[in-house]
């Protein structure tokens, strides 16, 4: 048995000025205040003698390797994202970055923001707009009917409203 795993797809490779904020100050933290105390916690715990028992050391390299190798990642990451920053000129479409309102054939509404994949998050109501639901919105209309195939079936919403900005 092997545990070789294909390499996931990339991510498309938009995001919204908040998120690149975000994922910059990401970068900030982690390196100006978070490697320096774990590099100095390091410092101290090899000071202490027999390294192969030291806790503080072995834990602390771990996440030496872990902070640089998150950094890396955005590093290179913001490098290929494009901020999208204008609003399109018509508004009566979904496009990225826009509030949708969906209803449910049930009559319940859910309203996402459809954001890059870098910064998704559905306890904020921001839906990556790799995922089904973006997907088949993206380019629709007020009162369009939305279809998204689900392992449970077919799931349909309307388009109830559109909005850009906060």
């Amino acid at each position: 048995m092997s545990r070789y795993r294909p390499p996931q797809p990339k991510g498309a490779c938009y995001i919204t000025p908040e998120g690149e904020k975000a994922l910059r100050d990401e970068v900030r933290q982690l390196w100006k205040i978070e490697r320096p105390q774990v590099t100095a916690t390091v410092h101290e715990a090899a000071k202490n003698g027999d390294r192969s028992e030291n806790g503080d050391y072995i834990y602390g390299k771990r996440r030496l390797r872990e902070i640089d190798s998150r950094v890396r990642f955005l590093t290179k990451r913001l490098e290929e994202l494009t901020v999208v920053s204008h609003t399109p000129s018509d508004h009566s479409k979904v496009y990225f970055g826009a509030w949708v309102t969906v209803e449910n054939d049930a009559g319940d509404e859910c309203e996402y923001r459809i954001v890059g994949p870098d910064e998704f998050d559905l306890a904020l109501r921001k839906l990556s707009m790799d995922s089904p639901l973006a997907k088949a919105m993206l380019g629709k209309r007020l009162d369009d009917e939305v279809i998204v195939s689900t392992p449970a079936g077919n799931q349909n919403y309307h388009i109830v409203r559109i909005r850009y900005g906060d």
